[in-house]
């Protein structure tokens, strides 16, 4: 269950895919307060069974152009390194890794990021104009 916060202070940048009334994908994003020039997606979701369908990179297209359109042109998420799926996708959508002096089969990986033993991949992706 997604907190109704996102949907309700993010709702310009979140995004969720439906079938037959069922959701079946999400993005939640938001233009970052810190740094003007970044948006950040904070968590995305795709049921199994829609898996390999394009919905990802879909509802990921769908954020990259509302943060153009909000003037934002550098984004950021982040992914556990055992989450070898998603380091996959985040790669094929032309996200890089953020330099780090661990990595882990080859990818860059933030110790602690999340506290003691929380390592985190951190992705970012310049968009075009």
């Amino acid at each position: 269950m997604l907190p109704k916060l996102f949907f309700v202070h993010f709702r310009q940048t979140s995004f969720v895919a439906e079938h037959g009334g069922d959701i079946i994908g999400f993005l939640i994003g938001f233009a970052s307060q810190t740094f003007p020039d970044e948006a950040y997606i904070h968590f995305v979701g795709v049921h199994p069974e829609y898996r390999k369908k394009g919905l990802g990179q879909g509802l990921y297209d769908r954020f990259f152009e509302k943060a153009r359109d909000l003037g934002r042109f550098k984004v950021r998420c982040i992914t556990s390194p055992v989450n070898r799926g998603s380091i996959t996708f985040h790669l094929q959508m032309g996200f890089s890794t953020e330099p780090s002096e661990k990595t882990v089969d080859g990818i860059y990986v933030v110790e602690d990021y999340d506290g003691k033993g929380e390592h985190r991949v951190l992705f970012s992706k310049t968009l075009s104009s």
